[in-house]
Formats: structure tokens, C-alpha cells, sequence
């Protein structure tokens, strides 16, 4: 599998350490500072380090190396251009949260890659946390019951010199605010949980203690679900001093779940009617304590991706279902600017359409 990295920032090291664990030929990387490709070579052997070329520009890699994959870790706001390069290249691409900042661009996506024949995957990487695959057939299996009400709680914390260190976080037009950047890899577990479809969201938003950015440092949502669940989402940047946690809450009518930790990745309550397992072992076995908030998930990812180019099927987590959390993040920012409820699917909207709101 020849892959490329385009974008060598803050997630990247989760990126290459992914496709090297998974035996990947790391043909190139690219990044407008050729300091942040040096940088990120330094965990590639020093064998293999003098094979990998380097890009500044992406559209001259695509076509010097014809990469098989390529994974898009760039600012939020290039996403979905850089895709769409891709996909006309020919190329399978791995795009790291936001898939895009608009529906229209998700949906070119989506539709472009089905012409083109091209593997999508939108990089949630804490779908494939243990404790989350856990928890997940068990919600598939029934065993939970009838889901009720579900809850995502994003309680982190982000100063000022974050911001400074790249000056398109906290943009609308490169980024959103907490809701899209942090909390999105929980909403998107909270949505996929509790059946992915949504009806309507009520919300508000706000920025409380972060003026040196566009975007809201505080989210809160209500969320109605096809079926008659409900669910909580809670997403701020604002705690003090240092993150505190991410949790996910599921209560049905034969069970109640919870993970926790720094990434859900911790299985902290697990209380189901039918006792088919010691809830004690459960949680002593699906306790990992990854280093960052990023968790374990990007090297079983990379191997699903692999999986589906070679059997030619779609990834586990799909660029459909990266549009479909862009789409609730988005909706939320709309009731809460709006100040009514939001009735899904949307037909269009993007994060330009708040520019101003706290203002």
C-alpha cells in the first residue's frame, strides 16, 4: 500500500505511526513548512527516512507519486478541496475530522468518490476503541433494550497559546468553535449509538472566556432521535485548568452504560438485565489509558481501510457518516443562532453562515 500524508501537524504523528503499524509504504509526506515534514519523519526508520519524497504541494505529489492512500490532516477549512483532489487523482483518502465545513462540499464528496470508485473514510478513530466496539455490540445485540435517552460530555480545556499556535483553530471559515473541532468525535459515537438518525435539535451556544476566537468555547444541545430517544450533548473548551473528560452515556430499558477516560476508552459503568457477563471483568478488561485524547484507534482504522481497498467494500466508518455528524454539529450551531428548534436532514448549510455571531 503506497501512502502519502498531507498536512504533518498536531494529529499527524497518529497517522504515520497508523500506516507504518500496519506495514504501509510511506512514499511521501506534505506540508507548507518543510520544518513539520522533518519533524514527523523522525519516528519513520532512519532506513526508510531517505525514501520518502517531500511536497509542498499536494497536487504535484498526487501526480509525481500516484500514492494508493492518502491521509488528509490539514486545517479543517482545506479538507474538503484537497479531497476532492484526491478523488479525481485516482487516490483512496483517509480525511481527518471535519470531512468538510459545508453539506454541499460533503455531499461532492460523496458523490464524486462513488464515480470515481474511490474509498472515503472519515477519520473517527474512537469508533474502534475497544471499550466503544464493546459497547457497540452490545447495542446491536439488543441487549440494552429499547434506548431512552443517551448523553456526550466534551469537558476539555483550551487557552489562548493553542490558538496562537495555528491561527485558523477557532476560525469559521477554517474551523468552527469547540463543538466542531473537540466534542465532534463524541457526538458522532452519541448519534451512531442511538441510531444514527436524527429528527430535531434545540441549542445554544456561546464564547464565554475565549475572545481571541470566532467560534463558540461552550456548546449545549438537546437531540431527538427516529424512534423516540433523546439525547444530551455538552461541548466546552472552557474548563479549568486542564481537560477533564469525555464521556458517553447510554440508558436503555434493560441497561445502563458508561465510557469515560481520556477518549472513551474506559468502560466505567456497565449495568445490563440479562448477565451475560461480570460487570467487573468487563470494566477491568476494556480499560486502556492511551497518552493523548487521540486514543488507540487510528492503527485498527488504517487497517479497516486497507481491508475495505483490497475486498473493494466500504470502511467501517464511511464518508456518509462523516457527513452525518458534520450535519448535527452544524444543525446545533443553527438552532442556537437561530433560537428554534432545527428539524434534520438540512439542505445546505456551512460554518461561513455564522461569521459574526459573537460579535
Amino acid at each position: 500500500m503506497k501512502y502519502a500524508l498531507i498536512g504533518c501537524g498536531r494529529i499527524s504523528p497518529n497517522h504515520i505511526t497508523a500506516a507504518m503499524a500496519n506495514n504501509f509504504e510511506i512514499a511521501a509526506v506534505c506540508d507548507v513548512l518543510p520544518e513539520n515534514m522533518e519533524r514527523i519523519l523522525e519516528l519513520v526508520p532512519e532506513e526508510q527516512r531517505a525514501q520518502v519524497k517531500r511536497y509542498t504541494d499536494y497536487r504535484q505529489m498526487l501526480a509525481e507519486v500516484s500514492p494508493d492512500l492518502a491521509a488528509i490532516a490539514t486545517e479543517s477549512g482545506r479538507h474538503a478541496a484537497i479531497a476532492l483532489d484526491c478523488i479525481d487523482a485516482g487516490c483512496n483518502i483517509i480525511v481527518e475530522k471535519p470531512i468538510a465545513l459545508s453539506l454541499a462540499d460533503a455531499d461532492e464528496i460523496i458523490a464524486r468518490s462513488r464515480q470515481k470508485g474511490v474509498k472515503v473514510c472519515a477519520c473517527h478513530q474512537n469508533r474502534f476503541n475497544r471499550s466503544v466496539q464493546y459497547i457497540r455490540k452490545a447495542v446491536e445485540n439488543g441487549r440494552l433494550g429499547r434506548l431512552l435517552h443517551g448523553t456526550a460530555h466534551i469537558r476539555w480545556n483550551r487557552g489562548q497559546s493553542y490558538y496562537t499556535q495555528a491561527p485558523w483553530r477557532g476560525t469559521w471559515e477554517q474551523d468552527g468553535g469547540a463543538l466542531m473541532n473537540q466534542c465532534i468525535h463524541n457526538i458522532d459515537l452519541l448519534r451512531w449509538m442511538m441510531g444514527g438518525q436524527v429528527e430535531e435539535v434545540f441549542a445554544y451556544t456561546d464564547n464565554l472566556i475565549h475572545p481571541f476566537i470566532e467560534a463558540e468555547d461552550l456548546g449545549v444541545a438537546l437531540v431527538r432521535f427516529a424512534g423516540g430517544s433523546y439525547g444530551i450533548i455538552e461541548g466546552t473548551t472552557n474548563v479549568y485548568p486542564r481537560n477533564l473528560e469525555e464521556t458517553l452515556y447510554l440508558f436503555g430499558s434493560e441497561g445502563t452504560v458508561k465510557a469515560g477516560g481520556k477518549s472513551v476508552n474506559i468502560i466505567e459503568e456497565w449495568q445490563l438485565a440479562d448477565g451475560l457477563d461480570d460487570a467487573e471483568q468487563v470494566k477491568a478488561t476494556y480499560h486502556e489509558n492511551p497518552p493523548s485524547v487521540y486514543g488507540f484507534g487510528h492503527t485498527p482504522l488504517y487497517a479497516d481501510v486497507a481491508d475495505a481497498i483490497a475486498n473493494d467494500r466500504q470502511p467501517y466508518v464511511t464518508a456518509e457518516d462523516g457527513r452525518a455528524a458534520l450535519e448535527l454539529v452544524l444543525a446545533i450551531y443553527l438552532s442556537a443562532s437561530t433560537g428554534k428548534p432545527v428539524k434534520l436532514p438540512l439542505q445546505n448549510c456551512a460554518t461561513l453562515d455564522f461569521t459574526g455571531r459573537f460579535n
